[in-house]
């Protein structure tokens, strides 16, 4: 039987291990993928780390999502048709093509609306399925993926999760006028997504705040309009004073307990607050003070498959500036991991398989 390099997760909070697995067989809808590109996200080290910040002195066990180690993580894929069940259609063998890989049940009320990453029987690649870290991936269905065609596969890529995911999260501020200033917070690989979504609806007034000169730096050379250090005293004023006003679009990349708290300080009324990171806490709100905001707080959990088509439709359009990828060879993941654990990557890191 054929095997496969897997970069696997096989304990929590260790560095991830090459073990050797069967090349799967496709059968029926499914497709056999073989990547050559795949993304490292903030999420892969929750992942691996095993437990989530919940605030409050709680944490959630990542286990208990029913994930069964050894796992590949990596849920940023790309890669070549190698195969295909004999009821997959449409495609073409060697063809290079995005995955997308928050993968539903199929059953659910969700999934018969196509909303896939809201499924609570979420079966996703890196998560629950083995990922972009592993040789070949199997894609249940030709639905979940999206030909590459002319685009960078290394910044393709990342379609799949920090694309759709910055997308899905500037839906939920627009429609503005162009010179409304949109607070984005952090100024890693999805702030500066987000800048490029923000730039292809033509917005004009991106405000971008982080705690590092050079990821700040990254931000104004992507579009920004103003990039602010919030590593001081009192970041609230010095936001204020880039903004001018109080603000009534804020996506939070970071939110953590620090930066809840300063954006809960900058809201204005009628505002909407899209909280997206998962660096975790808590923070106490006035539910009075949010009725009389007229406050709406929003959660942004990747994008639909919908979302993935029409990014990629405006990346070949030439419609959305791409992101900048920092690319590694596929077998320096646990160097990639690291980098991104020291807050060492501007933008993206990509792992390419030669």
């Amino acid at each position: 039987m054929a095997t496969m390099d897997v970069w696997a997760l096989v304990d929590w909070d260790k560095p991830l291990q090459k073990i050797r697995q069967p090349i799967p067989t496709p059968t029926g809808t499914e497709i056999l993928i073989k990547v050559t590109h795949a993304g490292v996200c903030h999420s892969d080290l929750h992942t691996a780390e095993g437990f989530y910040d919940l605030g409050g002195g709680k944490i959630f066990q990542v286990k208990d999502r029913g994930i069964t180690l050894p796992v590949a993580l990596g849920h940023e894929i790309l890669g070549e048709v190698a195969g295909a069940g004999p009821d997959a259609s449409n495609l073409t063998i060697g063809s290079k093509q995005i995955v997308y890989p928050w993968l539903g049940c199929g059953a659910c009320t969700r999934c018969g609306q196509e909303e896939d990453n809201l499924c609570a029987a979420q079966k996703g690649l890196g998560t629950l399925r083995n990922g972009g870290f592993a040789e070949y991936v199997v894609v249940p269905h030709p639905k979940y993926l999206v030909e590459l065609g002319d685009l960078d596969p290394a910044v393709a890529c990342t379609y799949g999760c920090s694309g759709i995911t910055t997308l899905g999260s500037i839906e939920k501020v627009m429609p503005l006028p162009p010179k409304e200033p949109v607070l984005l917070i952090g100024a890693g690989g999805l702030g500066l997504s987000a800048i490029s979504v923000l730039k292809s609806y033509g917005h004009e007034n991106i405000v971008v705040a982080d705690i590092s000169d050079d990821k700040l730096a990254a931000a104004k050379a992507a579009g920004a309009s103003k990039a602010v250090n919030t590593s001081g005293p009192n970041p609230t004023k010095v936001i204020l004073d880039a903004t001018g006003s109080l603000l009534i679009a804020v996506v939070d990349f970071v939110n953590s307990s620090a930066t809840a708290a300063m954006v809960n300080g900058l809201i204005a009324k009628g505002a909407k607050w899209v909280q997206v990171g998962v660096m975790g806490g808590s923070l106490e709100l006035s539910l009075v003070a949010n009725i009389f905001k007229g406050l709406t707080i929003y959660s942004n959990i990747t994008g639909n498959l919908e979302q993935l088509n029409r990014l990629v439709e405006l990346a070949k359009e030439g419609k959305l500036a791409p992101v900048p990828v920092q690319k590694m060879p596929w077998d320096n993941v646990n160097e990639a991991m690291d980098l991104l654990k020291k807050g060492k990557v501007t933008g993206r890191v990509v792992l390419v398989k030669e």
